[in-house]
């Protein structure tokens, strides 16, 4: 890119990063819409909620993301097939090899096995593609609240990994991100949103004896990856979000409160004769 596109193109994902994440689809589509030159840089570098779609072949849904687009066509996981076809003159699409593809398979059996237990519920899709030296690929977890709730919110999971391979080792490289939306209407609270996104990097070598091995090696990776990412939301987002939240608002009766401010400090004085 061009000095200009590159300062284009920073300056909108510092936008990006300032605007509600709750709305961060509908921004990104407008701000491409603004610089159509950089639909293709942004698209990839930008982290969006999970859309879903049916395979037509299988019927199962599966998630869509940059890594498994070609245009305006999306490969699914289950038939390895684009849908809507590409058209004829726009290429044809890319495709793991035949060894990435088994892999792909395997890890989309056992992800599917793993969000059944953890999320009891929601998608999975997995995409494998082939990189020198090794491969890449991407896991994508997704689990919305039911659309006939009063409440709103989805959890979309980001797994970006590389495995590169080295003799009997393997380096791996894992990139995750975590969008969450939380919504909820009531008479009592009005309307609250709670929104944003997470992300956390780690690399590690190890050893591998056969395919098979890639598929438990990161597995067992994104499964500690998101039990990290998931208690660092809990105790520390959500748990500072409750501390600053019980400051500002005070349910018990403001004398209640400072009744027992009052006698708090007669405590203390009494402690320090």
């Amino acid at each position: 890119m061009a000095e200009s596109d590159d300062q284009q193109f920073d300056s909108a994902l510092d936008l990006l990063r300032r605007l509600p994440p709750s709305s961060t689809t509908e921004n990104l589509n407008s701000i491409c819409a603004l610089v159509p030159h950089l639909t293709e840089e942004l698209l990839s570098s930008v982290d969006q909620p999970l859309e879903v779609r049916r395979c037509k072949k299988t019927g199962r849904d599966y998630l869509l993301c940059d890594y498994n687009r070609d245009g305006d066509s999306w490969r699914s996981p289950w038939s390895n097939e684009f849908e809507p076809e590409i058209p004829e003159g726009e290429g044809e699409g890319t495709f793991p090899s035949k060894r990435i593809r088994t892999m792909e398979v395997k890890m989309n059996e056992a992800v599917d096995i793993y969000r059944e237990l953890y999320y009891e519920g929601g998608i999975s899709s997995v995409y494998f593609w082939d990189v020198d030296d090794g491969f890449a690929g991407v896991i994508l977890l997704k689990k919305s609240v039911t659309p006939q709730s009063k409440n709103d919110g989805a959890w979309d999971s980001i797994h970006v990994f590389e495995a590169l391979d080295r003799a009997r080792m393997c380096h791996y490289k894992l990139t995750s991100t975590v969008i969450l939306h939380m919504g909820a209407v009531t008479e009592a609270l009005g309307s609250m949103n709670l929104s944003g996104n997470l992300t956390r990097q780690v690399e590690t070598d190890i050893q591998v004896e056969g395919d098979a091995s890639h598929v438990a090696n990161v597995g067992r990776m994104v499964e500690d990856m998101e039990g990290k990412m998931r208690n660092l939301l809990q105790e520390v987002y959500f748990g500072k979000a409750k501390d600053v939240v019980a400051d500002l608002r005070s349910i018990p009766p403001l004398s209640e409160a400072n009744r027992d401010r009052a006698t708090h400090r007669e405590m203390i004085g009494s402690m320090n004769k």
